[in-house]
């Protein structure tokens, strides 16, 4: 046991070492690129195989890291549950996760062996080698499941029979691993797996309906996604490592590498004083005017979440500064948390907005058009919480400041950095200059540059800090999008959107009802379902029903985005609300009331967006696209 206290530690580094080696090599190969290509007119090669295998490896280290910090999205119902039920529940949760992780390990490794020639290679380092870090993630991720059991020794012992468990689910793609070894394998390894497969048969809709109601009391979402996939899969006797193989597929495609560039930029943001600066900034400029401060913090709030594509990092991160600007401002607290909780998701509409680089990769459009349609409905969403916080201010009279130009030059100067972060990124990936990985690396280099050594905000020793409160969110990010690939891919092989286009053009004719239950069912989704995985599960079935109406793909993209962006508001379980209620310490029930004013405002401007192609549209046609 000293032993393994004292090794565990060592692990612990070697891990975050790993994963910061990752990140910065994700970021150098992209700007190297560029270099090359601008200024020698060549490029580096091999460069986009190892940026797109460097992201194979940051999810699984990031989920690895992820698991030991317990920080795996969760629906997170925050149920009052007393002892010794609370424990039980979370026993049996924890047998859950580490089955379903076991049994994702395995066929990961399965999949590495039979999955790639032997000959091919990433620089020197065979591709199956590079793709056994999915085994190592998934095994790490199973281990650590159970060891998290509630700290009773016969909790713990109960919990570790989930790794067993799994190991049968898996017992297929193990066989696979045996015989790629050993050859030809006994006879009775055949009665065996006949027995697997008629178990399999039996259990696997029952595992479901325990997968779904394991969501419920805090089961990890990807463990979710990934185990009903799994199961589905398995009752069908169809070959397991698909959904390896369709993670695989998934966290190797163009453009998912801006997800964690762009991630580590929000978060370099969040964690210097950029926030300060603009809050200084967007006072100076709008303080004289009614609800001056209202739409400081809503600009504010825009500009972070643009960025970060995580409206709990903004909220987060900025609630404390921004709630004590508004109330020291004379701005009722009511009002403050709730439009600070209806601002967090508000810049998700915005480029470089990681949500909408994954509906483009999703729905096989171009991530250029979902950025230029979002340009728009993103406006109207800022817009109407603008003219709230206005109407708000002349009834309220809060305080206001005379305009004062030295003060706004004084912003401006101090804030200057930050505010030419996204014209520079624009300006590359929009002026072709830059692929959007490009311009998500330079992005990432430019706020390094600037918070590390012109701003001084960060030092060089804070680095890893800043890395390890934003790997998690990178690690919990990818790993849902790679096993929700696998549901995904599971539905269009049932052909249920076909399905579901047949059922709906027989009995639904009107193409206005059918964007009014497209709100309702999207509302339903944002409301109990993060964004990501609402991506990859959701977008495959409402694709063809779009094309059914005629409803043009961007402009569907934008209805679906704004929708989750409104889901997050959506009591009784919308994300936004819990995080408000943490960082704003006050009781559920308060942050429903003070939330619901903006929530409506928020629901009108989505029936606007949604009734309303040209808004997102219109600047496409005026661009000729």
């Amino acid at each position: 046991m000293p032993v393994i206290k004292k090794t565990i530690p060592v692990l612990h580094k070697v891990e975050n070492s790993a994963a910061y080696v990752t990140i910065f090599l994700l970021a150098l190969f992209p700007t190297l690129e560029v270099i090359a290509r601008k200024f020698f007119h060549t490029g580096v090669p091999e460069s986009y195989n190892y940026i797109h295998h460097l992201v194979l490896i940051i999810t699984f280290i990031g989920g690895m890291i992820t698991t030991r910090e317990k920080k795996h999205l969760s629906l997170s119902l925050n149920l009052k549950i007393k002892e010794p039920l609370k424990s039980r529940i979370e026993i049996a949760n924890r047998i859950i996760s580490s089955m379903i992780a076991a049994a994702f390990s395995i066929c990961s490794f399965s999949f590495a062996l039979v999955g790639f020639d032997p000959q091919r290679k990433i620089g020197f380092i065979p591709m199956w080698l590079v793709a056994m870090v999915m085994f190592l993630g998934f095994a790490v991720m199973a281990v650590r499941f159970a060891n998290a059991a509630p700290r009773t020794n016969k909790g713990k012992r109960i919990a570790w029979i989930g790794i067993p468990l799994g190991c049968f689910l898996a017992f297929d793609p193990l066989l696979n691993i045996l015989t790629h070894f050993f050859g030809e394998l006994p006879a009775f390894f055949t009665s065996i797996q006949e027995f697997y497969h008629s178990v399999n048969g039996i259990i696997a809709y029952p595992l479901i309906i325990l997968l779904v109601v394991s969501a419920i009391f805090g089961a990890r979402i990807f463990i979710i996604l990934g185990g009903i996939a799994y199961m589905l899969f398995a009752r069908t006797a169809q070959p397991l490592e698909i959904i390896p193989n369709e993670a695989y597929a998934m966290l190797i495609s163009h453009t998912i590498p801006a997800i964690p560039l762009f991630t580590v930029t929000g978060f370099l943001l969040s964690e210097s004083k950029a926030g300060e600066r603009l809050v200084r900034l967007f006072k100076s400029l709008f303080s004289w005017f009614p609800g001056g401060l209202a739409i400081m913090a809503i600009l504010v709030c825009t500009f972070f979440t643009t960025f970060t594509g995580a409206s709990g990092v903004t909220i987060l991160a900025l609630g404390g500064l921004l709630s004590f600007v508004l109330i020291q401002g004379k701005y009722k607290r009511k009002f403050s948390v709730g439009l600070l909780t209806a601002s967090g998701s508000i810049g998700l509409l915005f480029p470089p907005s990681l949500p909408i680089i994954i509906y483009a990769v999703t729905a096989q459009i171009s991530v250029k058009d979902m950025f230029i349609g979002g340009i728009v409905p993103g406006f109207v969403m800022v817009l109407a919480l603008v003219i709230f916080g206005i109407i708000y201010a002349v009834k309220t009279q809060p305080a206001r400041e005379p305009f004062n130009f030295k003060e706004v030059f004084a912003g401006i100067k101090e804030s200057i950095w930050e505010i030419l972060l996204p014209i520079i990124i624009l300006l590359a990936y929009f002026g072709g200059l830059a692929t959007l990985e490009e311009s998500a690396a330079i992005a990432l280099l430019y706020t390094l540059i600037v918070e590390v050594f012109i701003n001084r905000d960060l030092k060089i020793r804070d680095l890893p800090q800043v890395l390890l409160k934003c790997i998690p969110v990178i690690g919990g990010v990818l790993v849902i999008l790679a096993l929700a690939k696998g549901l995904s891919y599971y539905m269009v092989d049932a052909e249920i959107p076909m399905q579901l286009t047949a059922w709906m053009k027989a009995n639904i004719g009107s193409k206005y009802v059918f964007l009014l239950l497209l709100n309702i069912a999207l509302l339903i989704t944002g409301c109990f379902m993060d964004i990501f995985s609402a991506i990859l599960v959701v977008v495959p079935l409402i694709l063809p029903l779009g094309n059914l109406f005629g409803v043009n793909p961007v402009h569907l993209g934008i209805i679906f985005l704004a929708n989750m962006e409104l889901g997050y508001l959506t009591p009784p379980v919308g994300l936004n609300l819990f995080l408000a209620s943490y960082r704003f310490e006050e009781p559920m029930v308060k942050i429903y009331r003070s939330v619901l004013p903006f929530f409506f405002i928020q629901l009108a401007t989505v029936l606007l967006i949604t009734y309303l192609p040209v808004l997102s549209t219109g600047l496409l046609s005026l661009l000729g696209k």
